[in-house]
């Protein structure tokens, strides 16, 4: 199995600026695949002149560094020239080596690559199956202006998404979007991301309960970008004075005095009086991140879109009840009354109101805690969610040559 994920190294930390949920997905992914018997490989760009082109992780599948463009850091948005290299490179090896079953690509531009393979490449049929993590659709109209995406992105994208075998959509949301982007709906099967409950836990004893005399703490978590809504949550601190706010998250802690985003949400701490009860917690690894969730009342996602967020699973994995805006891939995994409560987007007064309802009631945090650990661990974990994408495998792969969608036929795709 060939995975693609570009600009998403799973072996990167996840925190920085464009290392988040996709890093941990495609990692988690080739995992439980590995361990299921299968030969895994995920391809990701060079973005260091140290990387060696293989690296045998620890889940037990190779990451190949392939060298596409200079050996270093570039923005995600900047790497839409060097994919040509990229796929270009793919065939080589393909071409002389063992080519894959099958190619799953993730993000739209190692969709991109996987095209541009198939124009050289002269081997077997291979099928092609995408996720793309985040829709331009999506993107541009909620940004509009401020969105950085390459110009050919949308085109781009709908090409990859009607080239492709399959198309794996991670919630209901961008099933509806796919089907607006002339996708066809018997082309496109739907697995969410998972996560890992063998790290993710409640405490020992169960969901925790607030000590006497402790402040109530709020969490949320994920890169330290304005669309994450973090100022949003800073604001509800206004009509929630006995709980202080901890973001994890973005550069290291010793580093947060030089990121735009976190030196914004300081002043707007500062600005509405609730400096002293917000606490930017930098990069935390991910070995910390359970006991993090433990030690936390509510968390809190508050963005302005999200295509699935792996956030809500982790913190109902670790016994902590979810408050979140109604948006994309959240309104799958959180079950308004069950495990948290969903709100109206960018409706600060209704976010506090919530925070506030389960902050003043534990019973009901506790009874949230445990809805939302019987969801995940029915039907969440990483072991059930491969069992999903190999059957998507095995659907594509073609029995006979001539059956199936060539791989190499999407060079006539324009």
């Amino acid at each position: 199995m060939a995975l693609i994920s570009e600009h998403a190294n799973p072996l990167a930390p996840p925190g920085g600026v464009d290392a988040g949920g996709q890093n941990v997905h495609v990692e988690a992914l080739a995992t439980a695949l590995a361990r299921r018997g299968h030969d895994v490989t995920v391809y990701t760009r060079r973005d260091g002149p140290h990387l060696p082109l293989e690296v045998d992780a620890p889940g037990g599948f190779r990451v190949v560094h392939v060298p596409a463009g200079p050996p270093e850091r570039i923005p995600r948005d900047g790497l839409l020239p060097y994919m040509g290299a990229f796929g270009q490179w793919l065939a080589e090896q393909w071409t002389t080596g063992p080519a894959p079953d099958a190619v799953h690509t993730h993000f739209w531009m190692s969709g991109v690559a996987a095209l541009e393979a198939a124009k050289a490449y002269r081997g077997r049929p291979v099928p092609l199956v995408s996720t793309f993590h985040a829709l331009g659709t999506v993107k541009r109209r909620m940004q509009g202006a401020a969105d950085t995406s390459p110009a050919d992105r949308i085109v781009l994208e709908t090409m990859v998404a009607r080239s492709a075998d399959r198309v794996i959509a991670q919630c209901a949301d961008e099933v509806a979007e796919l089907l607006r982007m002339g996708v066809r709906r018997e082309r496109i099967d739907v697995v969410p991301s998972g996560v890992d409950t063998d790290v993710f836990h409640p405490a020992e004893g169960g969901p925790s309960t607030r000590p006497d005399g402790r402040p109530a703490r709020l969490l949320s978590v994920g890169r330290l970008v304005e669309r994450k809504g973090y100022a949003d949550i800073v604001q509800t601190l206004r009509t929630l004075p006995d709980a202080e706010l901890l973001i994890a998250g973005g550069p290291a802690e010793g580093d947060l005095r030089s990121d735009p985003e976190a030196q914004r949400l300081v002043r707007t701490a500062a600005e509405y009086g609730v400096g002293d009860r917000l606490r930017l917690l930098g990069a935390v690894d991910r070995w910390r991140m359970p006991a993090l969730y433990q030690a936390v009342d509510v968390v809190i996602c508050a963005p302005a879109y999200e295509p699935f967020g792996m956030t809500p699973l982790e913190a109902m994995a670790c016994g902590t009840p979810v408050v979140a805006y109604a948006v994309g891939g959240l309104t799958d995994s959180v079950i308004h009354g069950t495990t948290g409560l969903l709100v109206e987007p960018r409706n600060v007064a209704q976010l506090s109101e919530s925070i506030g309802s389960l902050l003043d009631d534990e019973s009901l945090r506790y009874a949230y805690a445990t809805g939302g650990l019987r969801r995940v661990r029915g039907r969440y974990p990483w072991t059930r969610i491969a069992e999903q994408v190999e059957v998507v495998y095995r659907s594509v792969r073609a029995p006979e040559p001539a059956a199936g969608l060539p791989f190499r036929r999407l060079a006539g795709v324009r």
